[in-house]
């Protein structure tokens, strides 16, 4: 398995997988992920300081990715954006090595970390409660994802 950064060669199979995802957990819709105008391009959307997508690659073929980009333009919190994984590469520890590698890239430009993501994802919701985000109660003021139902948000500082 390999991480790396993404590349404009990677964007139609990158918004394949996530795609795919949102339709099997229900996110299909307005609201989220699945109306970004930057979807089919997203090497070009990461591109600039503070900004990074990653994706994981194994035996030649792209699983799945994350990414991290300010939220809402801020200076002092990022957002983990769009961590998807296809069903093959779940419970593999990907997704751990993308979100160890997203953090230390994230820790080096801000000071908090914000997500949005849904309840149905409850493997997700479980990960990120035991990698150190604590859940909110709503999101962050200049959400854009109005349909996202859970929120979590995690220092990036030493205590």
């Amino acid at each position: 398995m390999e991480i790396r950064e993404l590349r404009s060669e990677d964007n139609a199979r990158l918004e394949t997988v996530i795609r795919e995802c949102l339709i099997e957990f229900g996110g299909n819709r307005e609201g989220l992920a699945w109306q970004d105008d930057s979807l089919s391009a997203l090497s070009e959307f990461y591109q600039g300081k503070g900004l990074k997508y990653w994706v994981v690659i194994e035996n030649g073929k792209l699983l799945g990715g994350c990414g991290i980009a300010p939220f809402n333009h801020s200076t002092e919190i990022c957002e983990l954006q769009k961590m998807y994984l296809v069903a093959e590469a779940r419970g593999t520890g990907a997704a751990n090595k993308l979100l160890q590698i997203a953090l230390e890239f994230a820790s080096r430009h801000y000071k908090e970390c914000y997500l949005e993501t849904l309840q149905t994802m409850e493997a997700a919701n479980r990960f990120y409660r035991k990698n150190g985000f604590r859940e909110l109660t709503e999101p962050l003021a200049g959400s854009e994802h109005f349909a996202c139902d859970a929120w979590y948000i995690r220092s990036l500082t030493a205590n």
